[in-house]
């Protein structure tokens, strides 16, 4: 998909976030400063899992290609070894959802 150099640990995904609309549906371009951040993204990355109690590996439920829903302004910001691209590091449990 993405030649990304952050593997997430545990029960983290690495998330590459939904671009922001430039304009509104009435035409009106709208400046960076007013955008609300996307709560949509697709996971690029994901970690092994979760370890229980007993040092065993949950999968995650959550996988590599899935468009999912966070809260806005859930996860750490990262940037890409080049620093041109922005991703959100988030834990299995801060997703909402996995949009179909």
């Amino acid at each position: 998909m993405m030649n990304v150099k952050i593997k997430p640990l545990g029960n983290r995904l690495l998330v590459k976030r939904a671009q922001t609309e430039e304009k509104t549906k009435g035409g009106i371009y709208l400046p960076d400063t007013s955008k609300e951040k996307p709560r949509e993204g697709v996971v690029v990355a994901a970690g092994a899992g979760k370890v229980d109690e007993e040092g065993r590996v949950e999968p995650m439920a959550i996988h590599v290609g899935d468009k999912i829903l966070f809260n806005s302004y859930g996860g750490t910001p990262v940037k890409n070894s080049s620093g041109e691209e922005e991703f959100l590091i988030l834990s299995e449990d801060e997703v909402l959802g996995i949009l179909n």
